[in-house]
Order: structure tokens, then sequence, then C-alpha cells
């Protein structure tokens, strides 16, 4: 099932969308989660319409690599989808994830609902005063804008591969 067939599926799949680093290894972690109905690798938060994987990277179009979730809230919930996207990435790492640096690899929450928005907000609180993390969280919380689909050899990229993870 694709994300825009989601939206014509039974009103109870909900989406969320985030930004951890590279959207390969984003998409796979979140692809595994039992719950997840579909992921979709892409671009949003820029200026630039239907921008390509060499635009974004290159051209400073603002877009942030991420993953636009489709998700079932019987099975799994925002929160419990929030708790992976902490465990995966440093959140404390502004505009960058390990070796790759630039604006698309920021650290970024996309709400759909004012619900999603304030338990992102609760999270990065949470987080924050767990002591965690040495430095505060830098994740940005946005309003989820227009999704563009990355290109195709994006799409499940280290599953295609069988690959474990994006690690050389």
């Amino acid at each position: 099932m694709t994300i825009t067939k989601i939206k014509n599926a039974k009103k109870t799949l909900k989406k969320a969308a985030f930004g951890a680093g590279c959207f390969w290894h984003v998409e796979e972690d979140f692809r595994k989660m039992h719950g997840i109905v579909e992921t979709t690798a892409g671009y949003m938060g820029g200026t630039t319409k239907n921008p390509t994987y060499k635009e974004v990277c290159y051209k400073h179009t603002g877009h942030i690599e991420t993953v636009l979730i489709g998700y079932d809230p019987k099975k799994i919930s925002y929160e419990e989808l929030l708790g992976r996207f902490f465990d995966m990435h440093n959140p404390t790492s502004k505009d960058r994830q390990g070796l790759d640096f630039g604006v698309q690899y920021r650290s970024a929450i996309f709400y759909y609902d004012p619900k999603q928005k304030k338990a992102a907000e609760k999270r990065i609180k949470e987080v924050d005063a767990s002591g965690r993390f040495k430095r505060p969280i830098v994740t940005v919380i946005l309003k989820a804008q227009k999704f563009y689909k990355a290109e195709e050899y994006h799409q499940k990229y280290i599953m295609k591969r069988g690959l474990e993870s994006c690690s050389l």
C-alpha cells in the first residue's frame, strides 16, 4: 500500500514524518516496526518544488531528508514512533548525523495535527530532562508541508540490497 492510498484507506490509519539524517537508515528502522503500514523516503520543509536528490544535497533547497510513515494507531502509538526516532539518531547535532552534514540531515519532526505537535514537544522536554544526552536537543518541530517522494532508487534502499545498515 502506498502513502497515497493510505489517504483513501480506513480512517484509522495515520501519517507521521521524521527527518533524522540519511533517510536510508531512518526508513529501514521504521519499516521494521510492528504497526507500520508503509514508509516512503523523500523531502520536506524546503522551498523547491519537486526537488531531486542532487538539488537537495547541493543547491540549498532547504529540504530535509524525510521519511513519511503510514501507521496503524491500533498497533503502534505516535509516542512509540517518537521513542524510536530519538533512539535512531543524535538529536543534539545540528544539521549533521555522523559523517553526513548539511541542512538536509537536520533532526526534524513534522506534525500533522496539534496532538502530534504536543506529543513531540512533550517528548523533547522529557528527553532533555533525562540527561541522556550531554547537549540540548536541537530537533525542530515543524508543521507538515508538501512531501516530495525521493527517486525510486532511494526507496527501501537498505532492504533492497539485503544490508543490515548503510554503514560501510
